[in-house]
């Protein structure tokens, strides 16, 4: 059993839960970089920025971008939280920490591609993951960015089935008189839907969205949104 005191905030509730919830997890996120391979179709040449590192060294499935992208040298991760170990574990990889809801220290469409998994549903309200979106979309030429699907049948971050398919207010009053009462707050988790995901971009931005990880759809673990290769690019 894994003590949920030394572990980060986003996997503390399914800490003791980790031969059935990490391995899935695990899975879902290996189904997830086959897709960003597949559509973004990175090269050696491409600068990579992941948005949202996590300081958990205990699960595998964490900062499962820097495990299995093969141009280590060519990424730059930030995140809230310390991850200066991917420093030492990975060769070549810079680290950078950011504050929550603020800019990051990178000029307008510096990087080729823009990876971020599973952050934007911890951004906040509405407007806070709008804004989320639009600095990824600023520093990057490209992005990629996967959420939780709202209606996958188990919810991620709390591994209880179903309860998340109440509105959204009713849930978060039922979680806030149980032990996992930090999920119950918007700030710290607010589910997407599709639709939900898609609002986020602006209107005029090429996004295709998607349904990936783990299950069938339109119950998939994870929502993608991505911005294709164009063709003269290939």
């Amino acid at each position: 059993m894994v003590d949920s005191k030394n572990v980060s905030a986003y996997y503390k509730d399914t800490s003791n839960k980790i031969s059935l919830a990490s391995r899935i997890s695990f899975q879902a996120r290996k189904n997830i970089f086959r897709l960003f391979v597949m559509v973004m179709k990175p090269s050696e040449h491409d600068s990579v920025l992941d948005i949202g590192v996590t300081s958990d060294t205990l699960f595998k499935e964490s900062n499962f971008f820097e495990q299995f992208y093969p141009y280590k040298e060519r990424i730059v991760c930030v995140g809230t939280e310390d991850g200066s170990h991917l420093e030492k574990q990975y060769a070549g990889i810079r680290f950078v920490r950011i504050l929550p809801n603020e800019g990051m220290p990178f000029p307008d469409k510096h990087f080729d591609i823009v990876f971020s998994n599973a952050v934007v549903e911890h951004a906040g309200n509405s407007e806070d993951q709008a804004a989320f979106i639009r600095e990824a979309c600023r520093v990057g030429k490209r992005v990629f960015i996967t959420t939780p699907n709202r209606w996958f049948p188990v919810e991620h971050h709390t591994a209880v089935p179903l309860l998340h398919y109440l509105p959204k207010r009713m849930y978060r009053v039922i979680l806030r008189n149980t032990s996992l009462t930090y999920w119950s707050h918007e700030e710290n988790l607010n589910l997407l839907s599709r639709s939900e995901f898609a609002a986020l971009f602006a209107r005029d931005y090429p996004v295709t969205i998607r349904y990936t990880g783990i299950g069938m759809r339109p119950l998939k673990s994870n929502l993608v949104a991505y911005t294709k290769v164009l063709e003269a690019e290939t």
